[in-house]
Parts: C-alpha cells; sequence; structure tokens
C-alpha cells in the first residue's frame, strides 16, 4: 500500500502513464498536476487536427480503465490520488470543441479542477459507488463533460 517510487514509475510504462509521466509523484496536488501534464499534451493534439484528437481521446479514455486499475491495484488503494491519468484524460475532454487560446486553456483548467475536486451530484455519486479502474475513470469523465459543456456554451454566447 502507499505509493509507488519514482524508479518503480519510471520505469513501468503503464505506471508511468497512470501517474501522468510523473505528475502523480506530487507530494501536493497530484490531480493539478496531472491536469497540467495534460495542457502540452492538449496543444500537441490541437496542433495534429481533429482526427487524431479524438482518436487519442478515444484510446486514452478506454486505456484509463485498465492503467488506472492496474497502478490502483499495484497500489492497493481504490482511487490513489497519486493515479492522474483520469484527469489528464478529463482534461482532454474538458476541452473537446473549444477553440484554441490561451483564455480558453485556462478556464477549461479552472472548470475541470472545480468540477472534480467538488464532484456535485451525480459526480460524488459515481465516485462512492463505482469501483475499479473504471470507478477512477468514470467520476472525471463526468467532471469533464460538465465543463465542457459550460465552455462550449460560453464559447457560443460569446460570439453572438
Amino acid at each position: 500500500m502507499g505509493n509507488l517510487s519514482a524508479r518503480e514509475v519510471f520505469t513501468h510504462p503503464v505506471h508511468l502513464l497512470a501517474y501522468g509521466f510523473g505528475a502523480g509523484l506530487s507530494p501536493k496536488a497530484p490531480g493539478t498536476m496531472g491536469t497540467v501534464v495534460a495542457i502540452p499534451i492538449y496543444l500537441l493534439l490541437m496542433w495534429a487536427g481533429p482526427v487524431v484528437y479524438f482518436a487519442f481521446l478515444a484510446v486514452a479514455l478506454v486505456a484509463g480503465v485498465y492503467i488506472c486499475g492496474y497502478t490502483a491495484r499495484r497500489l492497493g488503494v481504490d482511487d490513489p490520488k497519486s493515479v492522474v491519468w483520469d484527469e489528464v484524460v478529463g482534461y482532454l475532454i474538458t476541452m473537446a470543441w473549444v477553440p484554441l487560446g490561451a483564455i480558453w486553456v485556462l478556464a477549461g483548467f479552472l472548470l475541470f479542477r472545480l468540477f472534480d475536486i467538488w464532484k456535485p451530484w451525480p459526480i460524488w455519486w459515481l465516485d462512492r459507488n463505482v469501483k475499479g479502474g473504471l470507478g477512477i475513470m468514470v467520476d472525471d469523465v463526468l467532471a469533464a463533460i460538465f465543463a465542457c459543456a459550460i465552455l462550449n456554451l460560453s464559447v457560443y454566447l460569446l460570439k453572438l
């Protein structure tokens, strides 16, 4: 139980992804650090285009159930704070269909973190009742959908 060492994280590909390329090793706010790691991934995927963006997102989402579940089982914890792949995927979902721009990157970051930390219903219900890799991923996916909806509504309203 507990946490993996940096050596274990950086030498095991599943743990490396689960820990958000090392962001989960942060002693403070690993989820926030995982979301920070997602920003350059988002920017790279936006540059690559929508087909690549959504293909990567689909693979990252499906694989995330395995990735997060595998590392959580290794740690012996249902939803370890150090497992942040769900934040990476959550941020990418948050930013879907949002125009590229610094204000949107920041707004998406803040909205996603707000919903991920606050966990309004039904996010909190999923967080407490769905276990394993799916449970780790699903509350962040729903938080991201909420954040994405608000961002896209804002984009629409600001263009009127």
